[in-house]
């Protein structure tokens, strides 16, 4: 989920800034949201990357809606990398402290299934999307509809 609502806050923003600052933040909303983990680490992040490469494909590696999947999804690189850890915690905030991130709520395949269509419908949009266009973000949310 965080590759798909990175990407359509970028496209939805049109503003690369604004979708690496918004990165991070949708992150902690959707880690403070109570969901199921994916069981696989290797299937989320092949998912992930895939997600992401077809997006750079569509829309070129700059585009808003790349910078905010990558900027999204980049918290999710410490449980990847053993980063610095001040105090012995992870970095991010939901990942650092004890019930930022509740577990239950929302299925593990339900994510799948939305980040997938929502994606999907990204990229079926995306015809204006190098540009960033509002017609594209429209276009995405109906498609979506």
């Amino acid at each position: 989920m965080h590759v798909a609502t990175g990407a359509l806050a970028g496209v939805l923003t049109r503003s690369r800034r604004a979708a690496i600052v918004l990165g991070p933040v949708l992150h902690a909303a959707a880690d403070r949201t109570p969901h199921e983990d994916i069981a696989s680490r290797r299937f989320e992040v092949g998912c992930g990357i895939a997600l992401v490469g077809a997006l750079v494909l569509a829309r070129g590696p700059f585009h808003p809606a790349v910078l905010g999947a990558l900027a999204a999804s980049a918290p999710d690189v410490e449980h990847l990398v053993r980063l610095p850890r001040p105090g012995g915690g992870k970095l991010f905030p939901t990942h650092r402290f004890l019930g930022w991130h509740p577990p239950g709520g929302v299925p593990a395949w339900a994510q799948v299934l939305a980040a997938g269509t929502l994606v999907g419908a990204l990229l079926r949009a995306g015809g204006e999307g190098r540009e960033g266009s509002t017609l594209s973000a429209r276009a995405a949310l109906d498609a979506g509809a």
